[in-house]
């Protein structure tokens, strides 16, 4: 193992950056530090708390069977908004977990406890984002901006989880798939049952992929008492894993299936090959897991992207067929 360290190089980069990104080579160096709280340097986030977002703008469509110009600013709104919050989201918990990211080596060079910026000026810049978030927020349906506001109880709570149990990947879920919900209901002006299953399969898809992710952390987080589901499955993982994944594309099956139009069999079952296709991806991804090599595991958490691409695809396709 490892033990910590402050920054990969004299550039203040975070250690799991992606090379060459543009904050470390383009920002401004005043900048730099919020930009990684924010991880702009890894935006890997930012997809997997968006997709979901496009998966319940796009069912919704596929449901009613409407498509309408402000359906565009759903996507687009929910977009920004993914890039503001997952920021103010990491922000917060960088605040609240920088006494132990200091005693993790990927994440002791972070910028709170590397000491490119302090708690103080992290929460001001969370409470910016959050701001700006709002303003997105409120140009959408009374309905979906009551579940916006609701969505920051489960971000809140996030860091804290990995505290008091070994499933903090739930709360993970709860929080990064709230946007199936939320522009399900955008669309709709009501919460309906397939968005439920809709986000129900995402928060399993999460505890899938940020599985694989913990898997990175597990020596250091034992020696300092942090709890995770990589822990508590330990070298069973996979078979755990591949419950997820079997739990994952039947509940999203079960979502087209609730959403699909009646009659309408040949855009049911493109749409029924969304999740079909991510289950393949997923699959794919357990026969390329290692536990004990970090570099592939930080490659499978990232290709998750374009696990949850297929959906959208396939969504699309049944939108406009």
């Amino acid at each position: 193992m490892s033990g910590p360290q402050t920054t990969p190089d004299h550039t203040g980069q975070v250690a799991d950056a992606v090379s060459g990104n543009w904050v470390d080579t383009r920002a401004p160096k005043w900048a730099r530090p919020y930009l990684r709280l924010s991880r702009a340097d890894r935006p890997i986030g930012t997809w997997l708390l968006y997709l979901p977002c496009v998966w319940g703008t796009l069912l919704a469509m596929f449901h009613t069977g409407n498509m309408r110009l402000f359906d565009l600013w759903i996507i687009a709104g929910c977009g920004i908004g993914a890039i503001l919050m997952r920021g103010a989201g990491c922000t917060w918990n960088d605040i609240t977990d920088r006494d132990f990211d200091g005693s993790v080596a990927r994440t002791a060079s972070r910028p709170i406890p590397s000491g490119q910026t302090t708690a103080k000026k992290a929460l001001a810049w969370a409470v910016l984002q959050s701001l700006v978030a709002l303003l997105i927020l409120i140009t959408f349906p009374t309905q979906a901006i009551l579940l916006g506001i609701v969505a920051l109880v489960p971000v809140a709570i996030y860091p804290f989880a990995k505290r008091i149990t070994w499933w903090p990947q739930v709360f993970l879920g709860l929080a990064f798939n709230w946007g199936a919900l939320l522009a399900w209901t955008a669309h709709t002006r009501e919460l309906q049952w397939p968005a439920v299953v809709l986000y129900a399969s995402g928060l399993v898809w999460t505890l899938f992929y940020d599985t694989i992710y913990a898997h990175q952390d597990i020596e250091d987080d034992a020696l300092i008492g942090v709890k995770s589901t990589a822990r508590l499955f330990g070298d069973e993982t996979p078979k755990y894993l591949a419950w997820f994944l079997v739990i994952c594309v039947a509940l999203m099956g079960y979502a087209i299936i609730l959403a699909a139009p009646r009659g309408d069999i040949f855009a049911l079952l493109v749409a029924l090959v969304g999740p079909w296709a991510m289950g393949w991806h997923m699959l794919w991804q357990l026969r390329r897991l290692k536990l004990d090599d970090g570099d592939r595991l930080l490659e499978l958490f990232r290709s998750n992207r374009n696990a949850a691409l297929l959906p959208v695809l396939f969504f699309a396709i049944a939108v406009l067929v």
